[in-house]
């Protein structure tokens, strides 16, 4: 059965409309414009059953103007643009198939604010989860959202990332207060105000929470934080079944202990885990 292809009047732009863009970004940024081939296949690799393509060209942002003078050039030759954090995505969210502009965000690292009082963090799209804990530890703060690997805040938020603490403190989506963004004109955009009790207006927070870098370049996020637990406690439980398993978890939850984190191994990845770190567990969910 043959499936067509999506619909859209968007095409590879031509090497001349390519090569105008570079040099207007070269003139505007200098050195921070990257072409080299090492460079740019850095910026779109991905572990996706689709072909690496990289981009045209890579421009590394370090404030917000810079990220509007990257989409007012680009959108007057209809350029694509491709956001792009620490690329440790595997979804191929900084892949490039059509060419165009790779922008990476890692230089606009400050964390901005902390308004300790208030629980909650202004910084900009660079900063890593880690780089903010260590930045909040003193405050006796840390932001729970914990993808697995060291992602930035910016494609936390663009991706509406996840982890293992989603059971007790939710998701990307649950922490983002608010945010700047850039959209493809040029337009710089912010999504909401601080103030929590806010009901005017749509939820613009909630549209790019998750956007994956197609409505604009996320430049500064707002994040909600949490107090450091006084004791943490952890423990392993062996169950004859998985559904024995899924109802205590069922159970622990709904008694109301606070859960930060629950995770499952069936009897054969427990048996893998035995395999590779030579340990004896009994091989049961």
């Amino acid at each position: 059965m043959l499936r067509a292809r999506p619909s859209h009047d968007f095409v590879r732009p031509d090497a001349a409309t390519v090569t105008k863009v570079i040099e207007e970004l070269a003139k505007r940024f200098g050195n921070r414009l990257v072409t080299s081939q090492a460079v740019r296949e850095q910026h779109a690799n991905t572990l996706t059953w689709q072909k690496n393509e990289a981009p045209d060209a890579v421009v590394f942002a370090e404030s917000t103007e810079d990220c509007v003078d990257i989409m007012r050039l680009c959108a007057a030759q209809r350029m694509p643009v491709i956001p792009f954090g620490t690329g440790t995505s595997l979804e191929g969210h900084v892949n490039a198939p059509f060419g165009g502009v790779s922008v990476d965000l890692t230089r606009m690292n400050k964390v901005l604010a902390v308004h300790a009082q208030d629980l909650d963090c202004v910084v900009e799209p660079g900063v890593t989860r880690e780089d903010l804990n260590t930045h909040l530890r003193n405050d006796g703060l840390f932001f729970p959202i914990d993808p697995g690997a060291n992602a930035s805040l910016g494609g936390m938020t663009a991706t509406r990332a996840s982890g293992t603490n989603a059971v007790r403190y939710g998701t990307m989506k649950d922490n983002v207060l608010s945010l700047k963004a850039v959209l493809p004109d040029g337009t710089m955009l912010t999504t909401a105000a601080r103030a929590k009790k806010s009901s005017s207006g749509y939820d613009l927070t909630r549209l790019f929470v998750g956007s994956e870098g197609t409505l604009g370049l996320i430049t500064e996020i707002t994040l909600k934080l949490q107090g450091i637990p006084e004791a943490i406690a952890g423990g392993v439980c062996h169950f004859p079944t998985v559904k024995a398993a899924c109802d205590a978890t069922i159970l622990t939850v709904q008694s109301g202990i606070p859960v930060a984190r629950i995770e499952l191994l069936d009897a054969l990845s427990v048996k893998a885990v035995n395999l590779h770190a030579k340990l004896d567990l009994p091989e049961t969910p």
